[in-house]
């Protein structure tokens, strides 16, 4: 078999042959080393290994070459061989112009010329990345098959669950002469969306449980009795699973949706420790979900949780849709949900137009069209950065007088310098419009009312915790976040129906074992880190209860 490639790009002849001498010193044994001076040599090579079914381990470009710069260089080859690893090659100079760039292709890595020596900062960075590919599944799969109409609430969902939980399918309007054909072989009478698996069966407006069960996902507890059990699969959940799992306790998660939560649908984190480059929502949720998985964790994915109770020692966790399990302690990492817009006509264009989150299936949709998005956190913020790569414009609509008091700086400053960004302040949206789907919003600016042409809008506002479904066992505040610890004790008096002799620890519910964690807690930093931060403290917790028992 042909030895995979490791592909270098760069217009300096110089540094070109520098490159590649260091790349075939460390790596010509395992790795064929293909060197190019001109960013149009390197495509056609990359063409040409592609149609000669060679396989590509990374592509190492230069930032500035002529004709090309490097980011474009990386985004053209990401189409023949999406499963390489590219790393930027840059000089100081350049380095802001290159982490902007990070938005346009999803970078691995960049490196800063001159490297010398090698040894300490070039073959590490190429080794993680070698070995990361290594690690990656490469087959081309059969994909599942997604039909419906476009406009349709019902066939969004079922992409963007597919999307979340990081599944491939694809997506095909029923008017499609595949569709059609496809359809025809379902009965005409078939339910749209219909989905059709890589075995060829046929599922009509699949539920999520349902839909997970046919692409593997589980979705039925391996035991009735588990150490831990975590409710909730976003960054809080996440890293008291890791956590959990990795320190001996026999540990299930539940989540009701996908994995990442909130954070899993961020186009781009960048302020989140360890990755300076910048991570996708989707990216950070895959790592630690193979993390959770890789020290034991169990992972039920399309379970809702109905009820808590405990029982004696044991706190038992109902089903939505029956069925119950019990572990010794549980985290409560539900998170929270964005708050609904109350204008008139918008809640008949949810899922057609209106959405609520990042919808990241959507924006191929959006491009060269205009969109809105509402709201003035993190999350709108890098919303409207990666949307603004489809778009035409971008309208951020900010309800208070600017984004200083709730986003993050670097978000700030990144908005301000995309020219197809435009911020709004003091607007609300009063109305939406359309016939089928969003074609039309109004707006008030200061008091004046206007109409914006749009198709898409998505919404960022607010935080609604998931917390009614614990009925009156766990105490909360008036917005529904749950208290824990010192806010339970306020004025000497004790939790209700507690029932130990010590105090609340400082993550702990008033049901003792019973730990919050993440967004889902009262006065919580509403942050990636905090959260992931939260979840490992709540399992330090856990032990200590469970010693004292």
């Amino acid at each position: 078999m042909d030895k995979p490639v490791i592909v270098t790009v760069d217009d300096d002849p110089g540094v070109s042959r520098a490159v590649a001498r260091d790349l075939r010193r460390r790596y010509g044994q395992q790795y064929r080393i293909v060197r190019a001076e001109a960013a149009q040599q390197g495509m056609d090579a990359v063409k040409e290994m592609r149609l000669r079914g060679d396989d590509v381990a990374a592509i190492l470009a230069d930032y500035r070459m002529p004709q090309m710069n490097g980011v474009q260089f990386l985004e053209a080859a990401m189409d023949m061989y999406p499963f390489a690893r590219r790393v930027l090659l840059t000089a100081y100079a350049d380095t802001d112009a290159a982490i902007q760039a990070i938005n346009v292709v999803d970078l691995d890595h960049y490196l800063l010329k001159p490297w010398d020596p090698p040894e300490e900062k070039f073959y590490p960075v190429i080794d993680d990345q070698l070995d990361a590919w290594q690690r990656t599944d490469r087959k081309e799969r059969a994909e599942l098959r997604v039909i419906g109409d476009r406009w349709s609430s019902g066939s969004y969902k079922v992409r963007d669950f597919l999307s979340r939980n990081q599944v491939p399918y694809q997506w095909m309007l029923a008017d499609d002469p595949e569709a059609t054909q496809l359809i025809a072989a379902a009965g005409e009478d078939c339910r749209l969306p219909l989905v059709v698996t890589v075995a060829g069966e046929t599922l009509e407006a699949p539920d999520q449980a349902t839909l997970a069960m046919s692409v593997g996902l589980s979705t039925t507890p391996a035991t009735d009795f588990y150490d831990l059990i975590v409710i909730g699969g976003g960054p809080a959940g996440l890293g008291a699973a890791v956590y959990g799992a990795s320190e001996g306790l026999n540990t299930v998660l539940v989540e009701s949706l996908a994995t990442g939560g909130q954070a899993g649908q961020s186009s781009r984190i960048e302020n989140y420790l360890g990755f300076p480059d910048g991570v996708s929502g989707a990216q950070l949720a895959d790592r630690a979900r193979r993390q959770a998985l890789k020290f034991g964790a169990e992972i039920l994915t399309a379970r809702k949780v109905a009820s808590l109770e405990p029982r004696g020692q044991a706190r038992v966790i109902g089903f939505h849709d029956g069925g119950e399990i019990a572990a010794h302690a549980v985290i409560l990492a539900t998170g929270v949900s964005y708050r609904r817009l109350t204008a008139p006509g918008l809640d008949d264009f949810v899922g057609q137009g209106v959405y609520y989150g990042a919808a990241l299936t959507e924006a191929p949709s959006c491009r060269d069209s205009e969109v809105c998005i509402v709201g003035a956190a993190n999350s709108a913020g890098q919303a409207a950065v990666y949307l603004a790569g489809f778009a035409s414009k971008v309208n951020l609509l900010v309800r208070g007088d600017g984004l200083e008091a709730s986003m993050s700086h670097y978000l700030i400053e990144q908005i301000a310098a995309i020219p197809n960004i435009e911020v709004h302040v003091q607007t609300h949206v009063t109305a939406g419009h359309g016939d089928g789907h969003l074609e039309r919003v109004t707006v008030s600016t200061k008091g004046e009312e206007r109409d914006i042409d749009t198709q898409w809008m998505f919404v960022f506002i607010g935080a609604e915790p998931y917390t009614d479904w614990m009925g009156e066992a766990v105490e909360r505040d008036a917005r529904g976040f749950v208290l824990t610890g010192p806010d339970l004790v306020q004025g000497g008096k004790r939790p209700r129906n507690w029932s130990a002799r010590r105090e609340p620890y400082f993550l702990e519910t008033n049901v003792p074992g019973v730990f919050a964690a993440g967004d889902v807690r009262a006065d919580s930093i509403k942050r990636v880190a905090s959260a992931v931060g939260e979840g490992a403290m709540a399992v330090s917790l856990v032990h200590r209860y469970l010693e004292k028992q």
